[in-house]
């Protein structure tokens, strides 16, 4: 590809991945109003969060199937236009039970979209600037926080909760427009493949010994930090004494944060190494997770720096994180391999959101207790990491041209 076309495509996977963290971002600021509107425990909304997490799961399952079958910008459309109905049932629904079948709905697709983006990144971009071009597709994690989640924030505050994903839908219809118009057919991968069985290609990759450790560090990675996510914003609010309209402070400062560092972080793991750079970062992240959580009342001041270093340490390992999955992948089995990887990401932090939900719970002040025993497993848990990712293998092949 050309240097301006290869940049127009990683512009738009990024929108589309700006549209689907925002959508599954968005639920966790808007906790207190939400348990607070539907009556429900914390653990009730940490199982609201994980209903995203887990179909995405399941999706991812379903998704390896087919995913090597078709053209990846069509299934890109396709998955894309049925995630942002998805998005507009969650703005419309008017209990708790019809906003968990829509999330879970916005997850079946949401989840595939994130592992979809990821495999076109690892087709078409050569392992020597796959760091980089990560960077880019995941400066949408800092958008959506620098912009996305304060608007959301001010707009559920102005109009309702609805309202946010509403304008979600919205964005998603003009994403897909600029996708169809931008981004090249995508089918090199279809060339030698179109008669193997995707039970075969699921088989394949599950006997490879190099993908089995991939998914175990891609697993350990999501649950470090979904331990504690969910639940920042009622921390805050309970524990720290922020006010409800000084949250979106703690997204915009840790989402400038992020967009100032990722690109730096991209580029540093091309140029140190992806291990290396993710093992500083990884330790690193240890830090201010568990800070985080034995915060009190130490003024806004004091709950940005914190929250903003747990921000830039979790989403900066995310990046040589995500290329060494990418790149631990046979070439010739990404998509499959990605999309089973979705799965196992979207288990490990829905299952991350329920252990902190049922580890935390409130004293009779309204305080949330134990939330640093959520924050010392996840902790473990990127320990962990680092031991399984010195472990992989990575290949710095592309896929096939046709």
């Amino acid at each position: 590809m050309t240097p301006r076309r290869e940049r127009w495509l990683l512009i738009t996977l990024a929108g589309i991945q700006f549209t689907n963290i925002l959508d599954f971002m968005i639920m966790m600021p808007l906790g207190p109003a939400l348990t607070s509107l539907f009556r429900i425990s914390d653990a009730q909304f940490g199982l609201l969060v994980s209903a995203y997490t887990l179909a995405g799961g399941a999706s991812g399952l379903l998704a390896s199937t087919y995913i090597d079958k078709f053209d990846r910008k069509r299934l890109l459309l396709v998955l894309y236009s049925l995630f942002a109905l998805s998005t507009l049932a969650c703005g419309i629904a008017p209990s708790y039970e019809a906003l968990m079948v829509a999330r879970v709905f916005a997850g079946l697709f949401g989840g595939v979209l994130s592992a979809l983006s990821q495999t076109i990144v690892g087709d078409v971009i050569p392992f020597e600037r796959r760091g980089r071009a990560m960077g880019v597709v995941m400066t949408s994690f800092s958008v959506s926080t620098v912009a996305g989640v304060p608007l959301g924030l001010f707009l559920a505050a102005q109009f309702g909760w609805h309202m946010p994903f509403l304008l979600i839908a919205a964005i998603c219809v003009l994403f897909a427009v600029f996708a169809f118009l931008t981004l090249p057919a995508l089918n090199s991968h279809l060339q030698g493949h179109a008669d193997a069985s995707a039970w075969g290609r699921i088989s394949e990759v599950l006997q490879d010994r190099n993908h089995l450790k991939a998914f175990s560090f891609s697993a350990l990675l999501m649950f470090s930090g979904f331990t504690v996510i969910p639940y920042i914003t009622i921390f805050m609010q309970t524990n720290v004494g922020l006010r409800a309209d000084q949250v979106p402070y703690v997204y915009l400062c840790g989402g400038v944060a992020t967009l100032i560092t990722a690109r730096w972080f991209g580029g540093l793991a091309d140029s140190w190494g992806k291990f290396n750079t993710f093992r500083a970062i990884a330790l690193a992240f240890v830090l201010p997770l568990v800070g985080l959580t034995l915060l009190g009342r130490v003024g806004m001041a004091g709950a940005l720096l914190v929250s903003t270093l747990f921000f830039v340490c979790g989403s900066g390992r995310m990046i040589p994180g995500m290329a060494m999955v990418t790149s631990a992948a046979n070439p010739a089995l990404r998509g499959t391999f990605m999309t089973l990887n979705a799965s196992v990401q979207s288990a490990a932090m829905g299952l991350a959101a329920l252990v902190g939900g049922y580890i935390i719970s409130r004293d009779a002040a309204g305080l949330v207790q134990n939330y640093w025993l959520s924050a010392l497993i996840g902790a473990v848990a990127s320990v962990l990491a680092v031991f399984v990712a010195v472990r992989l293998n990575l290949h710095q092949g592309l896929a096939k041209p046709s």
